[in-house]
């Protein structure tokens, strides 16, 4: 039997404001237990909160940036809950009447477009955090998240596959970036994903029992988790059992899904208006206001990289996929104006460097555009050769130097005198003369074994356009 996947995705984005949603502490992660809190965040008696004017607007943006229609009139409800990292025993969040309603994004896996409906956007509070003992039966609650505030982006079941869900995530990752509403930090939780996921009989319509998937931090981890619980699914049903409706942990270090408690309905929170909060007006005065402000978002970037710059689609798709890394390629051209040439090495060398360093980042790259854009003037100029450069490279990421500093302290200068390169390639030719035979033969690759020679003898430093040339003379005489 084959079955169908259905996945809805739950994304929640922190905001970057400075202050908490309802009150106005600090939102700085990091700091020590308990000490971004007050009474209103801690849910002492009698106190009111307040709503932070900046979430709204982020609100706002979020909704223009994926086609969402922006609520008029939008309210807050108290969801019911009783966790210890939850102060009030409620959070407030919003519910049949969120701030965005029916959006919708386009995302590309393996050259198939499709689309991805978004049911809603709404504003809500974060929870605390429990820290667990793991050498004593203790869990200890830090409170300094609870308040922190939230846009939860929530899906339409429109995603087939574990890949698609991962292209929609990274397509909400690089919006929410771009946006500059939400610094992404999947690690420190600023961006984090639940997944609901379900099999059914390909051709029904019915949707199958689903389970929700927490816990994944990463896009890496978003795609294991999913492929695992697919098969899980999978082999329930084909052994004529139910899978049943839970919410589940994903543990990246055993690979494997584990039950955490029974998946809760909506009825189930017993939603309620929030009687401390009035209703949220937006009119068209504000909306038109923010759509002024809106940057260049992702899509809008990458066809420019192609229009104006000239780059391939699958170029311009790779390094416009984080605001980062785009940034970071307009600013070493400001420097470097070659963007083809550019985004090459950007695209091998620099994000080789980043891939093979755990937790580095284009962020916290250390050799800055403006240094990368000057490694490569100087190599066009002909003062280095390009495997010199990649040598030069490697010490700018070691050294923090830049490259002029490198080449002059390692005396990396290229050699492009005609006479010594002359009296080098004479010297192979007549060192080698069993290749220099085959290579009159007709074996005319071995010219990559002449220059191989010449580059070792020059340690790497002679122009090899000109090796090239002079070899070509010296072995048709």
């Amino acid at each position: 039997m084959e079955f169908e996947i259905v996945i809805g995705l739950e994304i929640h984005a922190q905001m970057k404001t400075k202050s908490k949603i309802f009150c106005n502490c600090t939102t700085e992660f990091g700091r020590p237990p308990n000490s971004n809190t007050c009474p209103v965040c801690l849910a002492m008696p009698g106190v009111l909160p307040v709503l932070n004017k900046q979430v709204v607007e982020f609100g706002i943006r979020l909704g223009l940036a994926t086609n969402s229609q922006i609520t008029r009139t939008n309210q807050f409800a108290r969801k019911n809950y009783f966790y210890p990292d939850l102060p009030k025993g409620y959070q407030i969040s919003q519910f049949d009447l969120p701030i965005c309603e029916h959006g919708h994004v386009d995302i590309e896996v393996d050259g198939t477009s499709s689309r991805i409906g978004l049911t809603r956007i709404h504003m809500e509070e974060d929870a605390g955090k429990l820290v667990h003992d793991d050498s004593a039966p203790k869990s200890y609650v830090d409170l300094n998240r609870a308040g922190t505030p939230l846009l939860e982006i929530v899906s339409e079941p429109d995603i087939r596959s574990p890949e698609q869900a991962v292209a929609y995530l990274r397509k909400l990752h690089a919006i929410v970036t771009y946006l500059n509403i939400c610094d992404g930090n999947m690690q420190e939780g600023s961006f984090r994903c639940d997944a609901n996921i379900s099999l059914r009989p390909m051709g029904q319509e019915e949707l199958g029992t689903r389970t929700e998937l927490k816990n994944m931090n990463s896009f890496r981890n978003v795609q294991r988790g999913l492929e695992y619980e697919v098969r899980r699914q999978r082999d329930i049903l084909l052994d004529g059992g139910a899978v049943v409706q839970q919410t589940l942990l994903w543990d990246p270090d055993k690979n494997q899904t584990n039950a955490m408690r029974g998946k809760e309905e909506a009825h189930d929170y017993r939603y309620f208006p929030d009687p401390d909060l009035v209703p949220v007006v937006i009119d068209d005065e504000w909306i038109a206001r923010v759509e002024e402000s809106l940057p260049e978002l992702p899509e809008q970037r990458c066809q420019r990289f192609q229009d104006k710059i000239g780059l391939s689609a699958d170029a311009a798709t790779i390094l416009t996929s984080e605001r980062a890394l785009a940034d970071y390629f307009e600013g070493a051209m400001a420097v470097y104006p070659n963007a083809k040439k550019l985004a090459n090495w950007i695209m091998t060398e620099v994000m080789r460097e980043m891939k093979g360093k755990e937790g580095m980042s284009i962020a916290t790259f250390p050799v800055s555009p403006k240094d990368l854009g000057g490694l490569l003037a100087i190599m066009d100029k002909g003062t280095i050769s390009g495997k010199i450069a990649k040598t030069v490279f490697e010490e700018m990421i070691a050294s923090g130097k830049d490259s002029e500093t490198i080449v002059k302290e390692k005396n990396l200068v290229q050699v492009s005198d005609e006479g010594e390169i002359l009296q080098m390639v004479q010297e192979i030719i007549a060192a080698n003369p069993d290749q220099v035979g085959q290579f009159k033969e007709g074996k005319t690759k071995l010219m990559g074994f002449f220059v191989g020679q010449l580059m070792k003898a020059s340690k790497g430093k002679a122009n090899p356009k000109m090796a090239n040339q002079l070899f070509g003379k010296e072995l048709k005489k």
